[in-house]
Formats: C-alpha cells, sequence, structure tokens
C-alpha cells in the first residue's frame, strides 16, 4: 500500500476562505435557462416560473454567487431585450450557439430568481457587439435608484428598489478567435479601461473583472494578461481565468491531475499582474477571477453548436454526464482555487443546470444531482475560516505533462469552532494510507469519502443517490495523528472539533 504524510498547522495561512470561491454561472446556453432554471408549465414551477426543484438543489449545493448571463451568449447580447413585458420583447438569433433566444427571461426575472436562490449576482457586459455606453445603460437600470431614463425603466417594469450589483465582468473570452467581436490584446485592454472607468462614474464601489485568458493552452496567454492590464491597471480589481479539463488520448491517470494544470495558471496570472504593478511601481494588487472552470467534454457531439437553418430555442448541448473520476477531478480543482485563495477572490463553476452541470433537470421531469455535485457541496459547507498551508510528503505519480506529482492532494480550513481537511487521492490503481498531522487537543467529527469500484459510474435521475460520499470507517484519531485510507480515485473530506 502507498502512503503519505501530511502536516497542517493553524500558524500557516493562506488567507481567509472565501464564500465567492463557490460560484457558480448561468448562461443562456442550452437547457441552462430555459427547462433549467425556468419552466412555467412544470408541476414544481412557482408562480414566476421558476423550478422550486432546481431551487432547492441550488440552495443544498451552496452557490454564493452567479455569474449572468454569459458566457459566449453576453458578446452578442442586446440586454434591453429581456426587459419589459414578456410578450413585446423580440426574438434574436444567437449567433454563439446557433440557437433562437426568446428573451422570456431577462434581467428582472434573474433578479427575481436569484432572491429566491440566495445568491450574490455577477452580471457581464457585452464588449462584443457593443461598448461603453450601453454597459453605462445595463449598470444604470440594475444600480441607480431612480430619476433616470434607465433607473425609470426598471421601476416601471415592476423593480422599484435598485439591485446593487457589485461584481461586473467587462466581456467575455475576448481572446478566443470564436468570440463575436474578438478583440487584440491592445484593443480589449483599451476599451475595457474606458468601459470601467465609466462605469465607476456611476457606481465608485463597484469591483470590475477584465477578461484574460480562456485557457493556458492559448497562444497568446501571459502576454494577453500583461498588455490587458498595463492598460486597465487602475480601474479593474481582478483579472478572469477559464480552464476546462477532460479525460483525452494521455489516460485517466493524466486526467487525475489536471489541478495541477490549474495550480500554475494561477501561478502564471498572478506573477504576470504583479510583474505589470512592479512596472508601474504599484501597491495595488490585482485579484484572479476563475469564473468559469469544471470538467468539460469539448470532444464530444453535444458540445458543438447546431448549425444550418434551424434556430431552436434551448436545444440540447453541453449535457455531459459526469462519473466518479469527474467528480474526484472537481473535488481536486476546488482544492487548487482553496488553496490559492490569497489571489483567487471569486470563481464560478460552470455551469448550474444541464449545461456541463451538477444538476440535471429534465422538462416535464425530474431534477437529480450528478456526482460533482457532492465535493462542491461539502466543501462549500465545510470550509470556514482560515486556508491552511498543508504539506505533503508520499507517493508521487509521473505525470507526463507535469512531472512527478503527488499522489495525495489537500487543503485544509480552520476557524474558531471546527476544522476541515479535502483531501483526494489521485492514483489511478493505488489505495493510499494517509497519516495527517494536526493540532492538538482536535476531536473527529466525520471523515468521508467519495469513490466507486468502477470510476467510470454515472449518476441518473433513478440512482443519483447510489455514489454519495460514505464514512470512511477507517478514520481514526489518536492524540496529534489522524490515520486514514484513501482508496484509488477518491475525494475525501474529514471534520475536526476543537
Amino acid at each position: 500500500m502507498s502512503t503519505a504524510r501530511l502536516v497542517m498547522n493553524p500558524a500557516f495561512t493562506v488567507g481567509p476562505v472565501r464564500r465567492r470561491t463557490f460560484g457558480s454561472f448561468v448562461e443562456h446556453l442550452g437547457r441552462c435557462v430555459y427547462t433549467g432554471i425556468y419552466e412555467p408549465g412544470h408541476e414544481k414551477a412557482d408562480e414566476d416560473g421558476f423550478r422550486t426543484d432546481v431551487l432547492e438543489l441550488v440552495r443544498e449545493l451552496g452557490v454564493s454567487t452567479v455569474r449572468y448571463p454569459g458566457g459566449n451568449f453576453v458578446s452578442g447580447y442586446r440586454w434591453e431585450d429581456g426587459v419589459g413585458p414578456v410578450d413585446q420583447r423580440p426574438q434574436r438569433l444567437d449567433l454563439a450557439w446557433h440557437s433562437m433566444e426568446p428573451n422570456t427571461v431577462g434581467t428582472d426575472e434573474f433578479m427575481t430568481w436569484a432572491g429566491k436562490a440566495g445568491i450574490e449576482p455577477m452580471m457581464a457586459v457585452n464588449l462584443g457587439t457593443r461598448g461603453v455606453q450601453e454597459a453605462l445603460d445595463v449598470l444604470e437600470y440594475c444600480n441607480v435608484p431612480g430619476g433616470s431614463h434607465w433607473a425609470e425603466q426598471r421601476r416601471a417594469n415592476g423593480a422599484d428598489e435598485p439591485y446593487r450589483v457589485k461584481m461586473w465582468c467587462l466581456g467575455n473570452e475576448m481572446d478566443g478567435p470564436w468570440q463575436i467581436g474578438h478583440k487584440t490584446a491592445e484593443e480589449y485592454g483599451r476599451v475595457a479601461a474606458e468601459t470601467a472607468r465609466a462605469m465607476r462614474m456611476i457606481d465608485p464601489g463597484l469591483e470590475l473583472v477584465a477578461c484574460g485568458s480562456s485557457s493556458r493552452s492559448m497562444p497568446t496567454f501571459g502576454e494577453w494578461e500583461r498588455t490587458v492590464l498595463t492598460e486597465a491597471y487602475d480601474q479593474v480589481d481582478m483579472i478572469s481565468a477559464h480552464a476546462y479539463y477532460w479525460e483525452k488520448e494521455a489516460g485517466l491517470q493524466e486526467f487525475l491531475v489536471s489541478a495541477e494544470d490549474m495550480d500554475r495558471f494561477i501561478a502564471a496570472v498572478a506573477a504576470t499582474a504583479d510583474t505589470v504593478a512592479a512596472a508601474r511601481k504599484s501597491d495595488k494588487v490585482i485579484g484572479i477571477s476563475f469564473d468559469e472552470w469544471n470538467v468539460w467534454y469539448q470532444d464530444r457531439t453535444p458540445s458543438k453548436p447546431p448549425t444550418g437553418d434551424d434556430w431552436p430555442v434551448a436545444p440540447r448541448l453541453l449535457e455531459d454526464n459526469y462519473t466518479v473520476a469527474d467528480a474526484v477531478v472537481v473535488g481536486n480543482l476546488l482544492i487548487s482555487l482553496l488553496r490559492h485563495t490569497d489571489r483567487v477572490w471569486s470563481a464560478s463553476q460552470a455551469q448550474l443546470v444541464n449545461v456541463i452541470a451538477p444538476i440535471m433537470a429534465e422538462p416535464d421531469g425530474p431534477v437529480w444531482k450528478q456526482t460533482i455535485f457532492h465535493p462542491f457541496a461539502l466543501t462549500a459547507a465545510h470550509a470556514k475560516g482560515d486556508v491552511l498551508r498543508v504539506i505533503i510528503d508520499g507517493t508521487t505519480i509521473d505525470s507526463a505533462e507535469f512531472g512527478p506529482v503527488q499522489a495525495v492532494d489537500a487543503v485544509a480550513t480552520w476557524d474558531e469552532a471546527e476544522g476541515a481537511i479535502f483531501l483526494v487521492n489521485r492514483h489511478e490503481t493505488d489505495t493510499v494510507s494517509v497519516t495527517i498531522e494536526v493540532p492538538a487537543g482536535c476531536g473527529l467529527t466525520e471523515a468521508v469519502t467519495l469513490n466507486h469500484d468502477d470510476p467510470r459510474w454515472q449518476a441518473g435521475p433513478d440512482d443519483d443517490t447510489t455514489v454519495v460520499p460514505r464514512p470512511n470507517t477507517s478514520a481514526a484519531l489518536d492524540g496529534q495523528t489522524l490515520t486514514l485510507e484513501l482508496p484509488a480515485i477518491s475525494w475525501s473530506m474529514v471534520r475536526l472539533s476543537r
């Protein structure tokens, strides 16, 4: 049996646990909105058309923020199409996903849903086909109490009080040639800076996110961040990062260590931002908004938008069915985000319902949890206080891309009442016996593990409770030494009382 030794010490903190780390994403893509969060004809729809069974799972998932309305969709979106009387709203072609957008759900409906879900909205503005003025218009609609044209329009539409949205994304993936209105780094940096400056004239307290790279593999990665921040450093608070992972030809073992890429991605973006700060002789620190991340099988047919003369409303797109191995990777990505809490100030798992999502909902049918639901929900529920740096020494895996990496990866959190350790065994075949040195005076409250004999097992509407984190009966605490066994391809959580 392989072994690993871990040490956690409350003296070695990384930074606070940020609730915004547990954000999600709702885009007008596929069935995320229509027959996802919104289905007026469903037997469990409320008076506003929102599915209450979906809302219950959103609350259980522990989502803190939701980014809206995109995504690639936002780069062609006319936000004013989605406000006012529903029967007077135009249908528009959505070029990003070759779909028809009925605009039945727009800004006001989303804000109503956000209130019911208990989440903080994170809005994105269109800097693809539009620019500064349109960003100012939607900000005025959302945040100005009254008296101005768009504020009075909001009040006339039934929302007397402003929404007071704090976080705003300045466009989406503008580095990508697939993006409507794709720009060079110089072009985008300039419009982002001017948009941010103008938006702050309305609301100086905004938290603004500039577009970073769509992945670490982009040919412009690094230079894009440097150029954009050189233009917009003083006007923005964060720069975005997007990353998706899936099992490729390199095989399952290589997929299981995907979080190594996220670690390197975050470190490189932080270093680039700090380089710009040094050149400007600035003490300001730019955070990272990792506002798109997940497992997404981009090489599968459902990931491709349709073509031709048919422009369907809410087609089935990106409806990945997740395995236990996918859930272990998602749990590891959450470990990476927490480990970098000093620089990752916000994150959004993409997406929330139906589209590469932890929650699935059938039209006129049931709702259920995918495997990736469980590590997210438990981490969101029990990561509290401060993030602790965990020292790991144990069996390594030889990764073709990253070299030798630890088979066990972990992070810990600590507050005045309890501690929590989140662990993954990334080894494809070996159980790992883990010894953890914990602070004196702790008690063992709970130890659970998510795994399956078949790492490619998937949940469906009738068996979504077949694979859930179960008690890890090997866990034992003797003084300051915690021991437990981690099966191959598993995610675990241990809770300690103080």
